[in-house]
C-alpha cells in the first residue's frame, strides 16, 4: 500500500475530460448506479460523444442522466440496462438500448469471472480519508466490484457523497483518475402511498413478527409498510436498497437489529435512494454496513436471517401463481434485480416469509393484475414453486404446496371485486377448479376477525369463513368421532363432499353468516387449522337464522362454543336479524349449557328427543 498517498492522489487529479479521453472505440463502460451516478462524468460523456465509436454503457438502474440513449448517439453509445430505469423504457421499447436479464447476485460474480468484463468503471466517491481510502458511499451495489475488475477506473471526487461504512472503501492507489466536482447527489422523493398502497401496507405489517429482519424492494407499494410497524420489536434489516423511510423507524426504537442471527446490530445493505436527509444520516454512522450485490443478494447469505422477511412488487401474477415482474408482455418494464435472490433467500430462512405485493388493477382500474395467464412476452421472475404470499389490497394469498385448484381460489379471492366472476370463469375453462365453484357475492368482512383465549389460557385466532376454507371445513367434519357427527348434524353422515362443504364455504356474510376457529395464525399460513365453526342462516320469512356449532373434539369444554354464540349474536343483531332458532339433541347437555348463557329469553320445547330452541334478541336481555 502506498504510504504517501496524497502526491498519489494529486498526479492522477484530472479534468472530466481528459480522463475520458482515454476510452477507446467499442469499450464496455459502466456508470454507478442510481443516485450514486457521477453526473459531471455522465455529462462530459455526452459532450465528447463524436469522440467516441459503439461504446456500450453498462447500467443498473439509472436515476439520472440517460441522454445517450437518444437515437442521435445511436453511432456512439448503445446502453445496456441491468435493470431498466424510468428514462431507459422508451428506448429499448424502440430498440435503441439494450436490458440483460440477470440475478442481481450474479452481475459481481460475472464480472470476477471474467465473462461479463467492464472495461472502464466510472463512479462516485467520497474524498479520501487519512488513510487514503474513498468510500463508495450510496452506491457499493456492483459498483465497487466493477471498479475492483475495470483495468481503467474514473472516480468522481464529491464532498457530497457521505462516507459509508462496511465493504465499501477503494484506495486512491486503486484508482485510475480522479475528477473533482461539488454537486448535490441525485435524489429519489417518493409519492406519498395512495390508499390503496396503505391497504396493502396494513396487510404486509400483519405478517410480520418482532424480530424479524426485512427487505424491501423499490417502490411505494414496498415501502408502504413502514408506517404500520411502530408497534413491532427489535426488527432488523438486510435488504439490497432502502429510502428515507426507513429512518422513523430506527429513530422509534422499532429498527434495532439487536436481534439479528447475521450482522447483529447492523443495517445491511448495498446501496441507498432517497433524500440528503438520508445521505446525512448515512455518513459514518457505524450502525450501517454497505456490502457488493455479491454478498448481500446471496440467497445462502439472506438466509443465515432468521425471520428474514422479503417483500417485492409483481406486475402481473397469474391462477398458478406465476409472477412476471420486468415485462408489460413485450415491453421489458424493470427487470429481475434482487427479487429472486431474496424469494429464495427469505424462503430458506428460519420462519422466513417471502412477500410478493401488487395492487389488484391498473391505476385507472380497467385491468385486473390477477390474471388468468400471463399475456404473451410476460416474462416468469419468479416461478409458481417459488412463490409464497401474495398481497393485494383485498388480502393475503398464501399459495406455496397449494394445489393450482387451491391457489387459484385464493389468488381470484384477493382480486378486486370487478373481476373475480371472470377470472372464476376463465379458471373453470382452463380446467383449474370446479365446474361448479361459487364466490361470495360481497367482500370478506375483515372487521369481524378478533382474537380470544379460551380457558387454557390458548389465544385463538375468530375469523369469518373464507370460500377457500372448503378443505378445511372438510378436514374438521371428517376427524369427528362418529357421535358428534351425529349430534352436530341429526344424522350419520357417509360423506361430506365438495357439493356439501361449498356452499358452506362460500358465504354471502349476511344472511349466511360463518366464524371459524383458527390455531396456527402465527405459523406461516399453510399450517393454520380450523377447530371450530359456528354459523346461522337467516330465514328471510321469519327473520330467524337458524345457528349451529361444529368444535373439534381437543378443543371442546374450553368455552369456545359460549364465546362462539356470543360473537354471532352481535353480528346477528347488526344485521337485524330478530333472533336464533336450534335444534339439540337431548343428550347434547354441553350445547343446552352453552345457550342457557346467551343472555336473552330462550323458549325450548321437546319433541322426539331434540330440543327445539327459540331465542329472541328483541325481549330485553336477561
Amino acid at each position: 500500500m502506498t504510504l504517501n498517498w496524497q502526491k498519489v492522489y494529486r498526479e492522477k487529479l484530472t479534468d472530466a475530460e481528459s480522463a475520458l479521453s482515454r476510452i477507446r472505440p467499442g469499450a464496455r463502460v459502466f456508470i454507478a448506479s442510481a443516485c450514486g451516478e457521477p453526473q459531471l462524468l455522465v455529462q462530459t460523456l455526452l459532450d465528447m460523444a463524436k469522440k467516441f465509436a459503439d461504446v456500450e454503457i453498462i447500467h443498473f438502474l439509472d436515476l439520472g442522466l440517460t441522454d445517450y440513449t437518444k437515437e442521435v448517439y445511436t453511432e456512439h453509445f448503445r446502453h445496456n440496462a441491468l435493470f431498466i430505469g424510468a428514462n431507459a423504457r422508451a428506448a429499448i421499447k424502440a430498440g435503441q438500448a439494450d436490458y440483460t436479464p440477470i440475478f442481481l447476485s450474479e452481475v459481481g460474480l460475472l464480472m470476477q469471472r471474467g465473462s461479463f468484463p467492464i472495461d472502464v468503471a466510472l463512479i462516485t466517491v467520497s474524498p479520501p480519508d487519512p488513510n487514503g481510502y474513498v468510500s463508495l458511499g450510496i452506491s457499493v451495489d456492483i459498483t465497487k466490484t466493477a471498479a475492483e475488475t475495470a483495468p481503467y477506473v474514473v472516480a468522481e471526487v464529491n464532498p457530497n457523497m457521505p462516507r459509508t461504512l462496511g465493504d465499501s472503501f477503494i484506495h486512491v492507489s486503486e484508482i485510475s483518475a480522479f475528477v473533482e466536482n461539488d454537486a448535490p447527489l441525485l435524489e429519489l422523493v417518493l409519492k406519498a402511498p395512495s390508499h390503496i398502497a396503505r391497504a396493502i401496507g396494513q396487510l404486509i405489517a400483519d405478517l410480520i413478527d418482532n424480530e424479524s429482519t426485512l427487505q424491501t424492494g423499490v417502490g411505494r407499494i414496498p415501502n408502504s409498510v413502514f408506517p404500520y410497524l411502530a408497534n413491532k420489536r427489535d426488527l432488523g434489516i438486510h435488504t439490497e436498497t432502502f429510502t428515507d423511510g426507513i429512518i422513523d423507524l430506527i429513530e422509534k426504537g422499532v429498527i434495532t437489529c439487536r436481534k439479528k442471527s447475521l450482522h447483529q446490530g447492523k443495517i445491511v445493505s448495498s446501496f441507498c435512494m432517497g433524500t440528503k436527509r438520508l445521505y446525512d444520516y448515512v455518513n459514518n454512522n457505524p450502525l450501517f454496513e454497505f456490502r457488493p450485490c455479491h454478498y448481500v443478494n446471496d440467497p445462502y447469505v439472506i438466509a443465515k436471517n432468521d425471520r428474514m422477511v422479503s417483500i417485492n412488487s409483481a406486475l402481473t401474477v397469474d391462477l398458478t401463481g406465476q409472477v412476471c415482474s420486468d415485462s408489460l408482455g413485450f415491453e421489458f418494464y424493470s427487470g429481475i434485480g434482487g427479487q429472486v435472490d431474496f424469494v429464495r433467500g427469505s424462503a430458506m430462512s428460519r420462519r422466513g416469509k417471502s412477500i410478493m405485493v401488487l395492487p389488484s388493477t391498473t391505476e385507472d382500474g380497467k385491468i385486473s393484475r390477477i390474471v388468468p395467464y400471463l399475456s404473451p412476452g410476460s416474462g416468469v421472475v419468479v416461478t409458481r414453486g417459488d412463490i409464497h404470499y401474495v398481497v393485494t389490497e383485498y388480502g393475503i394469498a398464501y399459495v406455496h404446496g397449494k394445489s393450482i385448484r387451491d391457489r387459484a381460489m385464493m389468488l381470484i379471492n384477493i382480486a378486486h371485486p370487478d373481476f373475480r366472476d371472470e377470472l372464476l370463469e376463465a379458471a373453470k375453462k382452463q380446467g383449474y377448479i370446479y365446474r361448479d365453484q361459487k364466490l361470495p357475492a360481497v367482500l370478506y368482512p375483515k372487521e369481524y376477525e378478533t382474537f380470544w383465549a379460551d380457558k387454557k389460557g390458548a389465544n385463538i385466532f375468530f375469523r369469518p369463513v373464507k370460500a377457500t376454507d372448503e378443505r378445511a371445513i372438510q378436514n374438521l367434519i371428517y376427524g369427528l368421532p362418529e357421535q358428534d357427527v351425529y349430534t352436530r348434524f341429526l344424522h350419520n353422515l357417509k360423506s361430506f363432499s365438495h357439493k356439501v362443504a361449498m356452499p358452506l364455504a362460500a358465504i354471502d356474510y349476511y344472511d349466511k353468516m360463518a366464524i371459524a376457529a383458527v390455531i396456527g395464525k402465527e405459523e406461516p399460513e399453510g399450517q393454520e387449522k380450523i377447530v371450530a365453526i359456528g354459523r346461522y342462516i337467516n330465514d328471510p320469512n321469519t327473520n330467524y337464522a337458524e345457528v349451529a356449532f361444529t368444535t373439534h373434539q381437543e378443543w371442546q369444554n374450553r368455552g369456545i362454543g359460549t364465546f362462539l354464540l356470543s360473537y354471532l349474536i352481535q353480528i346477528a343483531k347488526e344485521k337485524k336479524i330478530a333472533g336464533f332458532t336450534a335444534d339439540v339433541l337431548l343428550r347434547n347437555k354441553p350445547m343446552m349449557q352453552v345457550f342457557s348463557k346467551c343472555g336473552y329469553p330462550m323458549t325450548v320445547h321437546l319433541e322426539a328427543g331434540i330440543y327445539e330452541l327459540k331465542i329472541d334478541f328483541t325481549a330485553e336481555q336477561k
